[in-house]
């Protein structure tokens, strides 16, 4: 299916609200649909906000040590790509752009017993090539509102007064005024009354390492009444996620393509559902892909001209993990 095919048949199928369940890539070269009804547990699995299609089970067998690091993107190899996008930052090519890097890890379990050990609010384990648990909401609507919540700063809990040092650091808040102003743009290409409700909340997320603290914000707008039959066009015209790409959206695009030379597949892209009425979905980070007999996990960071290559190679490192029950 081609982005334009996916665009019309969920145009049609909100506008005759047919439950649907959808995915699609970060390049938007191979998304895909499916009724609900029709998708079957023997090989997508997903939980969006307790919307599920898992059947209850019980993995009591599974501790916490579920994944180990064995092949990390070197410090060097992170450096060429930082590199890159700094030069581009210099030159003012873009002033925020989003790198990610792959990690070769080792898993102790299969792919769809941690789908049901993790806690995320966003989970898929899509025929055991990959499995996402996401913290972050790309955009939901409800009675007619769209509602979307950048995620944009993480630090450990266990800092001494962690809450206080991230909420007042620069960079972070340059970074994250940057992603909210882009969110807040892109919505307003689909919606009116546009306006950040909350700026820069705390949520507290435990991994099977630590507990960390990760910064988003609440941006709202209005959708015309005809919206559910343009539910394919409102949502293609907000990828790729601005949390995952960068500003100015294109020209970052371009700046990442340089800079991580493979495309990101399924990793960065967006998932969700529709139930004949509302609509909610996920940005596909923390993201596990099967690749040939191993397992690599790609994570990443927003990059500015603030940005300390050590401290944000350092970062991506620390996202490498499973968020535990």
């Amino acid at each position: 299916m081609n982005i334009s095919e996916f665009t019309r048949t969920i145009n049609e199928w909100g506008r005759n609200n047919v439950p649907f369940l959808f995915v699609v890539d970060f390049e938007m070269k191979k998304p895909f649909v499916f009724r609900l009804d029709d998708v079957n547990p023997g090989e997508i699995l997903f939980d969006i906000n307790g919307f599920t299609n898992a059947p209850a089970q019980q993995r009591h067998f599974i501790d916490n040590d579920i994944i180990s690091l064995t092949n990390p993107t070197t410090w060097l190899q992170y450096k060429r790509r930082f590199e890159t996008v700094l030069r581009h930052l210099e030159y003012g090519d873009t002033y925020l752009a989003n790198l990610t890097i792959e990690s070769g890890i080792q898993l102790k379990y299969s792919l769809c017993d941690i789908f049901y050990r993790s806690r995320a609010r966003y989970k898929l384990w899509y025929r055991d090539e990959f499995l996402v648990f996401s913290p972050e909401i790309f955009v939901q609507i409800k009675d007619g509102k769209i509602y979307s919540y950048p995620m944009k700063g993480t630090i450990d809990a266990a800092i001494p007064r962690a809450r206080e040092i991230i909420l007042m650091d620069k960079k972070e808040l340059a970074e994250h005024v940057t992603i909210v102003d882009l969110i807040r743009n892109d919505l307003s290409l689909v919606a009116n009354q546009v306006k950040v409700n909350r700026f820069r909340y705390v949520d507290e997320l435990r991994t099977n390492y630590k507990t960390l603290l990760q910064i988003s914000s609440e941006i709202t707008g209005d959708l015309a009444p005809d919206y559910h039959g343009h539910l394919g066009e409102i949502l293609v015209s907000l990828l790729p996620a601005g949390s995952v790409s960068g500003a100015p959206k294109s020209k970052t695009l371009e700046v990442i393509r340089e800079a991580e030379t493979n495309e990101r597949g399924y990793y960065t892209g967006v998932f969700g559902y529709f139930d004949g009425n509302n609509f909610d979905s996920g940005v596909m980070i923390r993201f596990i892909e099967k690749c040939g007999e191993g397992y690599i996990y790609k994570s990443g960071g927003g990059i500015t001209t603030q940005s300390n290559a050590e401290a944000e190679y350092q970062e991506a490192i620390d996202k490498i993990y499973v968020p535990l029950n």
